[in-house]
């Protein structure tokens, strides 16, 4: 496993604990204690939120659903060929966490992009 999946499941612990802690408070009866398990159980909310709706950045869904390692830049694996549906387009940026230029992979038919490190 990956930093990221590490850290994905350490806030999905985090998060499930806090849910749970939460509710333990509101239906223990005590009503300080109960605004503060309103506070965790959003908390947990927000972390369970997060993981949920979290991705790698500049990945494809299939590379998502896949499990595939992360290229450079954290966009798709360089060492792969890009499917033959997929066709470079002119759209290129510097990733400003890697400092890596992504160059942008356009399916035409589907409308799906892929992002690749270009050096």
């Amino acid at each position: 496993m990956h930093w990221g999946g590490v850290v994905r499941a350490i806030v999905l612990v985090l998060g499930a604990l806090a849910l749970v802690g939460g509710l333990l408070l509101i239906v223990g009866g005590d009503p300080a204690a109960a605004l503060g398990g309103a506070w965790l159980m959003v908390t947990g909310a927000i972390l369970l939120f997060a993981i949920a709706f979290e991705r790698m950045r500049y990945r494809s869904e299939h590379a998502e659903r896949t499990a595939a390692p992360p290229g450079p830049g954290g966009g798709e694996m360089t060492d792969v060929p890009m499917e033959p549906r997929f066709q470079p387009t002119g759209e290129v940026f510097r990733d400003p966490t890697t400092r890596r230029v992504m160059r942008v992979w356009l399916d035409p038919a589907r409308g799906e992009r892929r992002y690749r490190a270009e050096d």
